[in-house]
């Protein structure tokens, strides 16, 4: 029985770098969600391939390969449970064409690698398509074409030759890419909206607070979400963006129940004032919550509603960029009338916690005329006695509340909203947490605000008889600068030095509000060309109410019409070169020869043979020659053209 050959003959040595390198380029957007062992595995394959291609080794037998086929497999299942998803199928995908790497034995099998590498490219899609995702794309696509030429590369073409082919095949694809994404029917929702797994956490606000959980955030200069006003933009001290509401207290962790759909919720919302209409881009959290100004009335993003404390969740985690349209009032008032027994809940607090915050609470209360009066006297003792506002916190430990308000008198956002909503649940005022962000830094190069992780914010919402829910945000008694410049602001002022905030150079700041612009339009231009913004864009160049008929229609036309100016362009660069004159008259001659001309036979050896044939004159033949030489290589190429002629016209 024949057997299939092992060994290599060093054939691949001068294509394979550029495989392995095409291959390499295609796993780059993955690295970081891919675990360690598959870009180990991956490298160790492609440099034990290069060292057997180049000592002309031994290929791994099938039985070896099939054994590490299963192993990776189990392995790609046992880290992430599962085959199918982006994630699993990008492991797959990767650790498939490292193993391809080990059975290359022909240029078909290369051809293979760079069909796996194409598809690790698009596939980074799946996950996120950021600013640098179409540079990346377009250099990614231009070495796979390079590494695909060189394989059929001839000796004396150089790699720089390849290149500028690969590009330049690339650019005549480009005008069919673009029509094709202009004029094809977009889908319902923008392509990043349509939720899938990124295989990796993100960051932002969790479902519980603890003391220190907010401060860690805000040492993230990571954006959240950003924001287009469609009016004035509200003052720092109003934008308090509310997201999640916490209302259990288990003596030192706030939690708050799932997100669940309130149907009595939005009734209990009065609203007066004016009304801020905006625009929401919101990055992925992986988290149900959808952040809106306080307090929101209406919303455009799907699968949301709102909770029974006013939050607005989404039935499904925001897996990918959302962007939503939203109206909210500043003014307004939430459930003027509290039923008895929701009135215990939001007062609850663990017996035998906090001690000696529960007995100040009942002294201070005493003390005061009405619950308003005690609100602001605990107010007041925040503002004018000895309390830091500081990102670095010491621990608490256990009773945490009483160690903060007795002992070290330095803490965050969420230390401050912990302890006044104890001291007001110690007094039987019902009270609750909501944690959000608030402020937020205008980019006056967008136009747009934008909230980053380090504006994550807690503060308090407390309810009175006849007014009903409303905001008090005790780290404004504290910290009123936080609340009126904001954080990256009160960074700049100076103001957050105190807390452990600095502010970067004025160069860089500004380099990443340009960044932040751009990668804004990018959001809005590209990832946001949905159905509205493509139905404009075509009423703008005049096709009224455009439908997918008309769409398609157009599409086709439009192609049609670029692949014929694409072939016409290749066709006038690639034609034949014409052929001069005196080679014209030169054929005549040679027809009336009646012999024919052989392949790279010259002038004067077809001379010769003419004269051995005895069918013309040697004076013909030598003036017919040594004119037709004059014309193609002599200094008057003219003149010789036309006894060239002459002596070609006087043959019978």
């Amino acid at each position: 029985m024949k057997t299939r050959p092992r060994g290599t003959d060093g054939s691949l040595l001068s294509s394979l770098p550029w495989t392995l390198g095409a291959l390499a380029l295609s796993l780059v957007p993955h690295l970081p969600y891919l675990p360690i062992w598959i870009t180990v595995a991956f490298f160790g394959c492609a440099a034990w391939r290069y060292i057997i291609e180049k000592q002309r080794r031994m290929l791994p037998s099938s039985w070896f390969r099939a054994l590490l086929a299963l192993i990776c497999f189990l392995g790609v299942f046992g880290t992430y449970s599962s085959i199918s998803g982006v994630g699993p199928g990008s492991a797959l995908l990767a650790i498939m064409a490292s193993l391809k790497l080990l059975e290359t034995r022909k240029r078909r099998d290369q051809f293979v690698l760079l069909f796996i590498s194409i598809f690790l490219v698009m596939s980074s899609l799946l996950r996120e398509q950021y600013l640098w995702s179409l540079p990346y794309m377009l250099a990614a696509v231009t070495v796979i074409m390079t590494a695909w030429l060189r394989m059929s590369a001839g000796h004396r073409e150089t790699a720089k030759q390849s290149f500028r082919t690969g590009g330049r095949l690339l650019l005549y694809a480009a005008p069919l890419a673009i029509a094709m994404w202009v004029f094809f029917p977009r889908l319902a929702s923008p392509f990043w909206a349509v939720p899938v797994d990124t295989s990796r956490a993100t960051s932002g606000l969790s479902e519980t607070m603890s003391p220190g959980d907010i401060s860690s955030l805000s040492m993230s200069n990571e954006v959240a979400f950003r924001v287009s006003f469609e009016g004035t933009v509200p003052e720092p001290r109003d934008r308090y963006w509310r997201g999640l509401v916490l209302t259990q207290f288990n003596g030192r962790t706030w939690s708050g129940r799932e997100a669940s759909m309130s149907a009595r919720a939005h009734d209990q919302i009065a609203v007066s004032g004016n009304a801020i209409s905006y625009e929401v881009t919101l990055e992925p959290t992986r988290q149900q919550w959808v952040f809106a100004l306080d307090m929101p009335v209406t919303w455009s993003l799907p699968q949301t509603f709102m909770g029974p404390q006013q939050q607005l969740a989404r039935s499904v985690p925001i897996d990918q960029r959302v962007a939503y349209r939203a109206v909210s009032y500043p003014d307004y008032r939430v459930e003027a009338e509290l039923a008895a027994v929701f009135r215990d809940w939001y007062s609850r607090v663990p017996e035998g916690s906090n001690r000696r915050t529960a007995a100040l609470a009942r002294e201070m209360r005493a003390a005061a005329d009405s619950d308003q009066a005690y609100i602001e006297s605990v107010l007041q003792k925040f503002h004018e006695e000895e309390f830091f506002y500081t990102l670095e916190p010491p621990p608490l430990g256990s009773d945490p509340v009483d160690r903060f308000l007795f002992e070290t008198r330095r803490g965050f956002c969420e230390h401050y909203a912990s302890a006044f909503s104890v001291l007001m649940r110690g007094a039987g005022i019902p009270t609750r947490v909501v944690l959000g962000y608030q402020g937020g830094e205008i980019n006056p190069l967008g136009g747009h605000l934008i909230v980053r992780q380090s504006d994550a914010h807690a503060w308090t919402e407390v309810w009175l008889q006849g007014v009903g829910w409303y905001r008090v945000d005790p780290t404004a008694a504290v910290a009123p600068d936080r609340i009126d410049y904001g954080a990256q602001d009160a960074a700049f002022e100076g103001l957050g030095e105190a807390w452990g905030l600095s502010a970067p150079s004025a160069l860089l700041h500004k380099l990443s509000l340009t960044f932040d612009a751009i990668n804004a339009k990018w959001n809005d231009w590209i990832l946001g060309y949905g159905p509205d913004t493509q139905n404009s864009f075509m009423e703008w160049l005049g096709m009224k109410d455009p439908d997918w008929r008309k769409m398609m229609l157009t599409l086709i036309a439009v192609v049609v019409a670029l692949v014929m100016v694409i072939s016409l362009m290749l066709m006038l660069r690639y034609r034949a070169p014409a052929r001069d004159r005196a080679s014209v008259m030169y054929r005549r001659f040679v027809k009336k020869t009646g012999l024919e001309l052989q392949t790279g036979e010259t002038a004067e050896h077809f001379g010769q043979r003419v004269s051995a044939h005895g069918t013309l004159p040697q004076s013909a033949i030598d003036a017919i020659t040594a004119a037709y030489l004059d014309s193609r290589y002599g200094p008057d190429a003219e003149a010789s053209f036309v006894r060239l002629k002459t002596a070609v016209g006087a043959i019978a």
